[in-house]
């Protein structure tokens, strides 16, 4: 039998937000996810998209 804690919920959403912090930028999701600080918006935006979000 699968261990739970090791199988992610398949069902779970993720969703994510932009927060800015001074001149810098960063992805954050629900699920506890923080992307790296980007001075470019679109940067950060691309990182929510490749996390499986926005």
């Amino acid at each position: 039998m699968p261990d739970q804690r090791e199988s992610p919920d398949a069902t779970e959403e993720h969703t994510t937000s932009l927060r800015e912090r001074g001149s810098f930028v960063s992805a954050h999701c629900s699920c506890g996810w923080r992307g790296p600080a980007r001075r470019a918006r679109a940067r950060a935006q691309a990182d929510a998209g490749e996390h499986g979000g926005a």
